[in-house]
Order: C-alpha cells, then sequence, then structure tokens
C-alpha cells in the first residue's frame, strides 16, 4: 500500500486534534514506516513501545511527546495493552511559517521529548483541552501556539541509530518542494521528474505508489486546500485567488472546487462567516 497516509483537514482548516485510546486487550501495532503531507505532534499519556524517525528509534512511556514534520518518514511499534495519546495534525504551511520564527528551529527535524513534572501535566492537560475542541474554535489556534512553544522547549530523548529504510519518499522531495514554494506555478510532469533526476515514467509510478495518487492529481490536491484556506482568511475575490493560484480561469477553478469540496468558493467563504 502506498506509505503515504491522506490526512484531510477541513476545508480551510489549519489543524485537526483527537484523543484516542485503546483498551488493555488492544494487540501491539504492525510496523508501517509512513508519511503525511500535515506536520504531527503525539502527546501520549499512555504507551510502550517506540518511535523510529529521522535514523533513530526513541522509547516510548507514559508522557513522551513524538513531533513529525511534513513528508518525514517514521514508524511507530507500540505494544500490546492500553494505549492513549493525544494527535494533533497541523498544516505544512503553517508549520513552516513556525519554523522560520526565532526559537522554533527545532521543529524542521523530527524529534522525541519527555518534559516530565508540572511541564508535562500542562502539555497534557493543554493537549486535551484542544482535543476537546472543534478546529474552527477561535480558541483553538492560540492553544495550538502554546502547545507547540512548550514542546519545543521540553527536553528531548537521545534515540538509538537504526539501519535506514529507503521508502522512495527522499526521491520525490525535490518535487513536492517545488510545488510548496510555488503552488501557482506547479512544474510539468516532466519538469518534476527531471528535478528528481528521475524519467517521466518512472517519475509517474513511484510517485502514485509512494502517495497514493497521481502527480496531477496531488498537484490540484494541495493547490485546492489551499484556496480553501485563502477563502477564510483574505478578502481576495474569487477571480484573484483563483489566478493567484495559477488556474486557466475562475469557472474552471469553481468547477474544481466544487468537485472536491460540494459547494462554490463564494457559498463556502459565505456558510464560514
Amino acid at each position: 500500500r502506498p506509505i503515504c497516509e491522506p490526512v484531510v483537514l477541513p476545508p480551510g482548516a489549519t489543524l485537526r486534534a483527537e484523543r484516542i485510546r485503546h483498551p488493555a486487550h488492544a494487540p501491539a501495532t504492525d510496523p508501517f514506516p509512513h508519511v503525511h503531507d500535515v506536520c504531527e505532534f503525539v502527546v501520549f499519556h499512555d504507551v510502550a513501545g517506540s518511535f523510529i524517525a529521522n535514523g533513530r528509534r526513541y522509547p516510548l512511556s507514559p508522557g513522551s511527546i513524538v513531533y513529525v514534520p511534513s513528508m518525514d518518514v517514521h514508524d511507530f511499534m507500540l505494544d500490546a495493552g492500553p494505549k492513549d495519546w493525544v494527535l494533533v495534525q497541523i498544516d505544512a504551511i503553517s508549520a513552516e511559517t513556525l519554523v522560520r520564527q526565532p526559537g522554533f528551529e527545532r521543529l524542521a527535524h523530527p524529534f522525541c521529548a519527555r518534559p516530565g513534572g508540572v511541564l508535562g501535566e500542562r502539555i497534557a492537560g493543554i493537549a486535551d483541552w484542544l482535543a476537546g475542541l472543534d478546529a474552527a474554535d477561535p480558541l483553538a489556534s492560540p492553544l495550538v501556539k502554546v502547545l507547540v512553544t512548550a514542546i519545543v522547549h521540553s527536553p528531548g530523548i537521545e534515540g538509538e541509530p537504526t539501519a535506514p529504510r529507503d521508502t522512495g519518499v527522499d526521491w520525490l522531495r525535490p518535487a513536492l518542494d517545488r510545488l510548496r514554494s510555488d503552488p501557482a506555478h506547479p512544474a510539468t510532469l516532466e519538469e518534476a521528474a527531471q528535478l528528481c533526476h528521475l524519467s517521466p515514467a518512472y517519475f509517474s509510478r513511484q510517485f502514485k505508489r509512494t502517495l497514493g495518487m497521481t502527480y496531477g492529481d496531488y498537484v490540484r490536491t494541495h493547490r485546492l486546500h489551499l484556496a480553501a484556506r485563502r477563502l477564510l482568511t483574505s478578502d481576495v475575490t474569487v477571480a484573484e485567488l483563483a489566478y493567484d493560484l495559477g488556474f486557466s480561469t475562475p469557472s474552471h477553478f469553481t468547477a474544481l472546487f466544487g468537485r472536491r469540496f460540494g459547494v462554490t468558493p463564494r457559498a463556502y467563504r459565505l456558510a464560514s462567516r
């Protein structure tokens, strides 16, 4: 199966938070190296096992916190028994904005932390609070900023080196980075393949095998979710937005948006407001 697990945030939303619990008779998890398009924080209340990322294996225990940047291959190997954690996923663009701010450079790479004491209790409490909110709640964004700030300043865990795994994502990263840096002018299939030093045919096969969709579908989906977010965060007209993101015409953009989200861009903006 593709190693990219799609995470569909609500249209225009920048985050989702969910508390996940497994009962005492829950089995151990199977190894499955994978990636997400979003960035991921996991605040563990109850767990035993390990987290693998960036060529290292980190032991997990109650109070552990894990962070994974967008499109970084990682794996969880959790022991049998009860498990309880809060999962917070943030869209890649918001996370990249944070990384560029002083003090948040740590978010450029995966890490595992175990704060403990009062700091650990406060992080767990904020995570639980966030998991109980709707993503559109006005408290959600400031709570995420507080949570991320506390996690970034938590003491890290030194993992043990592991043998690297070739999952194919690194081969595709130049094309993914190019799309994120300039979504209005995405590389053609041939240009994307050239960036990755692959033939167009092999690039296409590798992209679909790894990410679960064709390169063209991924480009279109990425730009539509960007458009949904900008409809909520700016007053730019639908026509201006369509051209800014590289769609051929406003009517073509409206048709694609409606097919993806079930409403027109204008109706989506009005309903959200």
